[in-house]
C-alpha cells in the first residue's frame, strides 16, 4: 500500500529542490516512488499550476510515432504512420492521469498563500530512518497523509524540529 503526503513550503525553490533529493534518494534505493508532484500557486495571478514529473503528452506521442512508423513500414507508408501515431499518442497520453489525481492535488492547493508551493509525494515504500530525517532539514508544514494518527504527529514533529534547525541555521 502506497502512502501519500503532502508538505507545503513558503516558495517553489524549496518545493523543487526537495523533489530533486527525493528523486536522487529514489536512485540510490532509499524511496520508491510512484508519483512526485510540485504545486505552486503562482504570486503574480493566484492560479495552481502543476508541475509532474512525468510528461505523458510527450511519452504518447514517442510511443505512437514509434508505433505509428512500424505500422506505417507495413503497409509501405512509414511517415504517414509515424505522424498518425504521434498525434493520437500525443492525445491519448494528454487524457491519461496516473498516480495522485490532478483535480485533488488543485483542490488542495488553493489553501496556499500566493508564491507558496506544495509537494505531493506517493510513497511505495521507503527506508524511513534515512528519508525522513534527510527531508525534514528542509522543513516545511505537512498538511495531509494517508499515515496513521501517531505516525502522522511524528513526522510532523519531524518537519517542525527540522524548521527550528534550518531557521537557527540562517540567523
Amino acid at each position: 500500500m502506497s502512502n501519500l503526503f503532502v508538505v507545503a513550503y513558503n516558495d517553489l525553490a524549496t518545493a523543487n529542490q526537495v523533489r530533486e533529493r527525493l528523486l536522487q534518494m529514489s536512485k540510490e534505493h532509499l524511496v520508491e516512488l510512484e508519483d512526485i508532484v510540485v504545486v505552486e500557486r503562482r504570486e503574480s495571478d493566484g492560479k495552481i499550476k502543476l508541475h509532474q514529473a512525468v510528461n505523458h503528452t510527450a511519452m504518447g506521442a514517442t510511443g505512437g510515432a514509434l508505433w505509428g512508423t512500424v505500422i506505417g513500414m507495413l503497409f509501405l507508408v512509414p511517415f504517414l504512420g509515424a505522424a498518425v501515431g504521434a498525434a493520437s499518442g500525443a492525445a491519448g497520453g494528454a487524457v491519461t492521469d496516473t498516480g495522485i489525481n490532478d483535480n485533488f492535488m488543485k483542490e488542495l492547493s488553493q489553501n496556499l498563500r500566493p508564491g507558496a508551493a506544495a509537494l505531493f509525494v506517493l510513497v511505495k515504500q521507503a527506508a524511513r530512518d534515512k528519508v525522513v530525517p534527510e527531508i525534514a532539514t528542509y522543513g516545511g508544514q505537512l498538511v495531509q497523509t494517508s499515515l496513521s494518527g501517531d505516525d502522522e504527529e511524528a513526522l510532523r514533529e519531524m518537519l517542525q524540529e527540522g524548521q527550528a534547525k534550518a531557521q537557527a541555521a540562517s540567523a
